[in-house]
């Protein structure tokens, strides 16, 4: 099949919040947090693939996390094909999935496949690298980019390159699983490279490359991009199709065992920002190595990393720490032992406690919110509402509630009523009453709302209306 110019990004934005925690939870995993700047990582490499090179990206992730991936695209004021996955079914299923999509609108166009969370310092580089891996994926080659180590990590898997076919690009002598210290020192010797798990290649001979291999896989995929439906902009792919593909990374599924991979080394300030310590080394520092984001005062200290979003957090006579504080969870850990916050966040799962899921503040379509107070029979919550959004049309069996706009304007349903408030104006909305928020305006909307009543949970809520057609 003749190939098209097109160079179509696919974005990967899965993820379980653990190896950030607590700054990272399971309904907010990092790849939307603003770790190293204003903008999330997602973010960051949205922008990385915004250019005249490139067509809209297509972005597979989570029915979970549809809204928030919107909401950022939005903010980037980027478009682009929106991907649900019914079930998480490793990466070999998505990119599979994505590639079916993408051949069914452009055949045989060249996808960048690219993770959502990882960083890139050096764009002028990452672009560099994805021109000379271009005329090896456009002759049908499977190509990823490898990372010229900088030092034994222990936590990548490594890429053997093979003869060079090519200007920059080899074809792969081998795949290695993540080494030991040692290993991993013999490894740089010998001239491997990091796997970053980014790929660049045509839709078509991708497909026709895994179906050797994984002809399940494929059928699934191909099956679900048939069978998926529109629903808010999203495209759902088919649950019963996507189920019955087998769940494996693409790496097992495909670039371990074919002949037509291809690598090309490169070195642009990449990192998988896989723990906090990650997350220090790109960070900019003070004299004394320290890297500091929030309100933070360091006290003969050296090299550690202290992030807060809620109170002042001071350090004194202590040096490689990682301090995260949160409004709802603290952790301290040794830099050399920010591996171990993965561990410490599946036992908190498997103990049941709510900080590993979701944090005080909670997104929505709309917006967000965030519990400021809680107590037997109140709860006072900050209630962010983006322009041109609302909250469904609902009432409570249990609770009133009370709401002050802060900022921006309010339009409100009180049952047969609709008020407009501004700053400083508030409304009552007794309980049993229908209502509704809306914000008309062209910059957010913040309230302050006080609940009252015997029951607070957010299942007390009776929907009538709702443009996110939640139930």
């Amino acid at each position: 099949m003749a190939t098209t110019e097109l160079m179509v990004p696919v974005i990967i934005c899965g993820g379980a919040g653990s190896r950030l925690w607590p700054a990272s939870r399971e309904s907010f995993p990092k790849q939307f947090i603003a770790l190293l700047g204003e903008e999330s990582m997602f973010q960051k490499t949205l922008a990385r693939v915004r250019g005249p090179l490139f067509a809209e990206p297509v972005i597979v992730t989570h029915a979970d996390f549809r809204f928030l991936v919107a909401s950022q695209m939005m903010q980037m004021g980027m478009q682009g094909a929106l991907l649900l996955e019914p079930a998480r079914r490793d990466s070999g299923p998505a990119i599979a999935a994505a590639a079916a999509f993408v051949e069914a609108r452009h055949p045989g166009a060249c996808m960048i496949v690219l993770p959502s969370d990882h960083l890139v310092l050096d764009e002028p580089g990452f672009l560099a690298a994805v021109a000379k891996a271009d005329g090896a994926a456009r002759s049908g080659r499977i190509v990823t980019f490898g990372m010229v180590p900088d030092h034994p990590a222990t936590g990548y898997g490594y890429i053997q390159p093979g003869e060079a076919t090519g200007e920059g690009v080899h074809s792969v002598a081998r795949f290695v699983e993540k080494p030991d210290a040692a290993t991993a020192e013999r490894y740089i010797r010998d001239g491997y490279v990091w796997n970053s798990g980014m790929f660049l290649f045509r839709s078509d001979a991708f497909l026709a490359e895994l179906e050797g291999f994984e002809p399940e896989m494929v059928a699934a995929a191909k099956a679900a991009v048939s069978g998926a439906e529109e629903d808010l902009g999203f495209v759902r792919l088919d649950a019963e199709a996507f189920g019955r593909a087998p769940k494996k990374s693409i790496d097992y599924a495909l670039m371990e065992r074919t002949e037509r991979a291809s690598v090309v080394p490169a070195s642009f300030g990449w990192s998988d920002v896989g723990n906090w310590s990650s997350v220090h080394a790109a960070s900019p520092k003070d004299a004394a190595g320290n890297a500091t984001s929030g309100e933070v005062a360091l006290v003969d200290s050296r090299n550690n990393y202290v992030q807060t979003t809620g109170p002042l957090t001071v350090l004194i006579g202590v040096e490689n720490l990682v301090v995260i504080v949160e409004n709802d969870a603290v952790m301290v850990a040794h830099r050399d032992k920010a591996e171990a916050v993965k561990g410490a966040f599946e036992q908190l799962k498997t103990q049941g406690h709510r900080s590993v899921s979701a944090s005080l503040r909670v997104y929505r379509p709309w917006g967000y919110y965030q519990t400021l107070d809680l107590g037997g029979r109140y709860q006072v919550k900050r209630i962010l509402v983006d322009p041109g959004q609302k909250l469904s049309l609902q009432s409570h069996h249990h609770r009133a509630e009370h709401w002050v706009v802060v900022q921006g304007t309010a339009l409100v349903t009180r049952d047969t009523e609709e008020l407009l408030l501004r700053e400083n104006e508030s409304v009552y909305l007794p309980l049993g009453c229908v209502h509704r928020l809306v914000n008309p305006g062209k910059i957010p909307l913040e309230i302050v709302e006080v609940q009252s009543g015997s029951y607070l949970g957010e299942d007390d809520i009776v929907r009538y209306e709702d443009v996110y057609k939640r139930v």
